[in-house]
């Protein structure tokens, strides 16, 4: 597991919600990686019990005592088993009550709503993903949705073809589907 940076949310405001700044701390961390990534998750836990019950680990990650009260620290998980489909893997999570939410960073190809229309009748999902992919529309696009116990709920989108910091979309809606599959991780 490694934390995802040094420093808590560069680039997010401060008025913004722990969860939105934690988010946009895995996208910053993602977009440094670059493009091409296999799907990441993160154990999102809260800053002050981190550094009050593990001071070591906490050392380790960097995390001093100028964090925003109520600031929620990313630990990324191991990598996701290949081959697994991302809802069937995530069916199988089960998290201890120590974490606070978790987070998911994704890449996918994407079509505008105007594209729909044209997709094939009768596509398998393997051809619908191969149309997908060569459609002259398509998007590449990063999702990193983070969700806590409380269902409180946050999202970041950044296109590849505007990969900067300045271009990303948040809000808590814009991935509804992965935002529900990671809230049932929290489930009994």
């Amino acid at each position: 597991m490694s934390n995802t940076a040094n420093t808590a949310n560069e680039g997010a405001p401060l008025s913004a919600s722990p969860l939105t700044r934690a988010v946009l701390e895995i996208d910053s961390y993602a977009a440094g990686l670059g493009w091409d990534q296999p799907a990441r998750l993160f154990a999102l836990v809260d800053t002050a019990g981190l550094r009050a019950q593990e001071p070591a680990l906490a050392e380790q990650l960097g995390l001093g005592d100028e964090s925003v009260p109520g600031s929620l620290t990313p630990i990324e998980q191991e990598e996701l088993p290949a081959g697994q489909a991302l809802d069937d893997f995530l069916a199988t999570i089960a998290w201890p009550e120590v974490i606070a939410g978790c987070a998911l960073s994704v890449e996918r190809l994407m079509l505008p709503p105007s594209a729909e229309a044209a997709i094939p009748d009768g596509l398998d999902e393997a051809a619908l993903a191969a149309w997908v992919a060569e459609h002259p529309d398509r998007q590449e696009v990063r999702m990193t949705v983070g969700v806590l116990r409380d269902g409180t709920r946050d999202s970041a989108l950044r296109l590849r073809e505007k990969d900067t910091p300045t271009e990303v979309l948040t809000g808590p809606d814009l991935v509804p589907g992965l935002a529900e599959a990671l809230a049932a991780t929290f489930e009994d």
